[in-house]
């Protein structure tokens, strides 16, 4: 019956919120230990990496039996496929945070070498890009996702110039060599975490206009070409 469906349907959209939330908490909280030099906050990340795993296989579950006892069609199913990817998508956001708070472990126990000019920039496009993804599932807001879609570039530019700055220094600083090496790494890692705000939002695009615009050429997308 239909009511069993919407049933399920909002537990498993309450289910993937919270998915949402505590990775974006756990990468919120590992660029904190890492700008801040915090060890005490780059351990509770680590600590509750084990958190979003079971989350992970909890909401996969919730699909699949949705799938299995409802047999959905139409926007009900491409809402399933989506919630699927976008779980996927989060745990390994998650397992992002991770690797971020291990670097930033390591870096608060060495001297500092500095932030690289563009780090802040490229902290707060990618945190923006978390958090309005986010906010486009909870909305099923197709243009929020398309603003975020269209962030992911300047991410990747940013990247690139602080990997080249940071490149650059460790040619004439070969003492800096490992902390900058942790940090190119650190900067590697935001910009991943940038990719998969970005496929979450052609999930929730797809689910809103039922329009796949993965792989499209970047002129195309969102002008309804197909």
């Amino acid at each position: 019956m239909r009511v069993h469906l919407e049933r399920d349907l909002n537990r498993l959209k309450k289910d993937i919120l919270t998915m949402g939330a505590i990775v974006e908490d756990a990468t919120n909280k590992a660029i904190d230990a890492m700008v801040n030099r915090n060890v005490e906050l780059a351990e509770q990340v680590l600590a509750g990496d084990g958190e979003i795993d079971l989350k992970e296989i909890e909401v996969e579950e919730d699909c699949l039996k949705i799938l299995a006892l409802h047999q959905p069609v139409a926007g009900d199913l491409r809402y399933i496929v989506a919630i699927l990817k976008v779980n996927n998508d989060l745990e390994r956001m998650g397992d992002l945070a991770s690797h971020i708070a291990k670097r930033a472990a390591v870096l608060a126990k060495k001297d500092p070498i500095g932030m690289p000019d563009k780090f802040e920039e490229l902290v707060k496009i990618v945190q923006g890009m978390v958090r309005d993804s986010l906010d486009a599932l909870v909305r099923q807001d197709a243009d929020l996702a398309m603003e975020v879609i269209n962030r992911d570039d300047s991410v990747d530019e940013l990247h690139m110039e602080i990997y080249r700055s940071l490149r650059d220094r460790m040619r004439s600083e070969e003492g800096i060599i490992d902390r900058a090496f942790y940090t190119i790494s650190v900067c590697r890692h935001l910009e991943r975490i940038a990719d998969l705000a970005t496929n979450i939002s052609e999930d929730i695009y797809f689910t809103v206009t039922g329009e796949i615009i993965r792989h499209l050429d970047e002129q195309n997308v969102g002008h309804g070409d197909n």
